[in-house]
């Protein structure tokens, strides 16, 4: 099971987190976000983060153009697009040799034949609880609707996950759950991630790997 960390913001945080050693750790390029990160965030930051974590980048409804460059910027290795964003976005970012995570809003009316269209084109979908913003908002949506997902890209679950609920997290049975992506129920206040909540998370979950 991969453990993404998203929304990180604070420099010397995103040090500490890349130190707990999960496997992707997400950075948010969306001004709107309170967990935005900034166009001027720091390279040198950026670059010492180890190699192992997948660095990614969130966008919501952005330029392929804007995209590009600030992946270059920062040698990111992934994107996350949580918008509208299009297939053929999705397309042209994954011929840029970058790791492609499109985000779905859930809800009980999600049809997911609108899914359909991206197959091929993305690495990864993400499922993230349907509210009035994108993301970050903390709240769970009905686990139950994925049993209804039976194509073969691999899917991160997101929205309200923590500590609080991860023992029923892992005992989600789909063979297409590939990862979960962590935000503000790990955190202290929009962007500060709490390091021992992170690291209970981590080893609650290898420690259930290996049962």
């Amino acid at each position: 099971m991969k453990i993404k960390i998203c929304g990180l913001k604070e420099l010397h945080n995103i040090q500490q987190v890349s130190e707990a050693n999960p496997d992707y750790m997400g950075f948010i390029f969306y001004p709107k976000s309170s967990r935005f990160v900034g166009y001027e965030f720091s390279k040198t930051t950026s670059a010492e983060i180890p190699d192992n974590i997948i660095k990614t980048a969130v966008f919501v409804n952005d330029s392929i153009e804007n995209i590009s460059k600030i992946v270059q910027k920062y040698e990111f290795k992934a994107v996350q697009l949580h918008g509208h964003e299009s297939p053929e976005t999705c397309r042209q970012l994954k011929f840029q040799n970058l790791i492609v995570i499109k985000a779905f809003a859930m809800d009980d009316s999600f049809d997911f034949a609108a899914m359909h269209p991206y197959e091929n084109q993305c690495d990864y979908f993400l499922f993230d609880t349907k509210t009035n913003q994108y993301g970050g908002s903390g709240q769970t949506f009905n686990w139950e609707l994925l049993e209804k997902y039976n194509s073969e890209t691999p899917f991160f679950l997101s929205g309200g996950l923590g500590v609080e609920n991860l023992e029923a997290v892992l005992k989600l049975k789909h063979d297409k759950l590939y990862g979960l992506d962590f935000n503000s129920r790990l955190e202290d206040k929009p962007g500060l991630k709490n390091i021992p909540l992170i690291n209970k998370v981590l080893d609650t979950i290898k420690n259930y790997e290996h049962i």
